[in-house]
């Protein structure tokens, strides 16, 4: 069978999670049944191609700014994209995004659709009206042959907010890539006792509230600091707030890559999630895998990824956050227990068994096209 992947996450993404998701499927689905994969990739700067020696893709790489590279960049994969759709010469087609470009394209060739949250339609007042993502995602629901949901909890969303019919949904979990490697060593400065958060800090995060919530935490313990791996540089007004708690001297941010993370994760006293809505959720896979002590929210799918390994807070509730991260920080029995629920709790995820259930899907779509 012949599976014809798109540019579109590939041409977005320098890194990320979806990204992260298409990289590690495609890899393994050429391990799992030997499918036929095709990737009509021309330029692209994303990290899990360029940084995997052994990659089965031969892709033209680059790695220079300059004004307009990144239109570039979408018209000429999209090119590549449109001339493979129109050669028709694959059995089935899985976009890595939204964008329902190829729809005028693909004729009767069956696709399936993954959605990795419903972010959009839940919090819609984020997003600008010329944002087109939550429109050119029902447009592909309507068409798909079957729809991929990362978790139980977005498939309950899709259903809830398009009415889909359960038998349209195959729940398929991520996996985790991140792995801590004692031999490695890190070049940054950073403080020796710490909380983490990891990712961007945009509004459905809850980073505000969180911070609000832990900053006494934070100003009875001047040995602490709050760490913030990834989402960009704190903007003037995060300063400002970090000043009106008196915590400026505690909270940092970071950008790193996959060997630093994992290195910060395995150092943090805990890892701190407080979004109020999410997909998935690999940060948790993340600190399981780094034996850090997870404390999240208990809200959307996180409850679903994390089970027992986790110490739970209402994220709308200061005090339910305080509290929660002032047990973990206190009591050493809880953290070690926590970070063995972990190691167990992650077993139940991987790579391979998402590859082996996504082809599942494509062989169940392929054996119904031809019967």
């Amino acid at each position: 069978m012949k599976v014809l992947f798109d540019h579109q996450i590939f041409t977005a993404q320098k890194y990320g999670g979806i990204s992260r998701y298409i990289f590690e499927l495609i890899k393994r689905l050429k391990i799992v049944e030997n499918f036929d994969i095709e990737v009509p990739l021309l330029i692209s700067n994303n990290n899990y191609f360029t940084k995997d020696h052994n990659s089965i893709f031969r892709f033209f790489f680059l790695d220079r700014k300059f004004k307009g590279k990144q239109k570039i960049m979408t018209v000429v994969n999209q090119l590549n994209t449109v001339n493979q759709l129109k050669k028709q010469n694959f059995d089935l087609f899985h976009p890595t995004y939204y964008d329902p470009f190829f729809l005028k394209y693909i004729g009767n060739t069956p696709f399936v659709l993954t959605v990795h949250d419903m972010i959009h339609e839940k919090f819609n007042h984020m997003f600008s009206s010329n944002d087109s993502t939550s429109r050119d995602k029902k447009a592909l629901i309507e068409k798909a042959s079957k729809i991929i949901a990362v978790s139980e909890s977005t498939k309950r969303d899709l259903i809830e907010i398009y009415g889909l019919e359960e038998s349209m949904i195959k729940v398929i979990y991520l996996g985790n890539s991140l792995v801590y490697d004692p031999n490695v060593v890190i070049d940054i400065d950073i403080p020796k006792k710490y909380l983490l958060f990891v990712g961007s800090r945009r509004s459905y995060k809850n980073f505000d509230k969180f911070v609000s919530a832990t900053s006494e935490i934070l100003l009875n313990d001047k040995e602490l600091s709050l760490l913030c791996a990834g989402g960009g540089k704190f903007s003037a007004d995060e300063m400002t707030f970090f000043a009106n708690l008196n915590i400026s001297n505690q909270v940092f941010q970071y950008d790193l890559s996959d060997f630093n993370l994992a290195y910060f994760y395995k150092h943090a006293k805990l890892f701190v999630f407080p979004s109020l809505y999410e997909g998935f959720g690999i940060p948790i896979l993340e600190a399981f895998a780094s034996e850090c002590p997870l404390v999240c929210s208990n809200t959307s799918s996180l409850p679903e990824i994390a089970g027992n390994a986790a110490q739970y807070f209402d994220p709308n509730d200061e005090n339910s956050i305080k509290n929660a991260v002032k047990n973990v920080l206190n009591d050493e029995t809880l953290r070690t227990k926590l970070i063995q629920d972990g190691k167990e709790r992650l077993k139940f995820f991987s790579w391979e068994k998402t590859a082996f259930q996504t082809a599942e899907v494509y062989k169940s779509i392929f054996q119904q096209k031809n019967i």
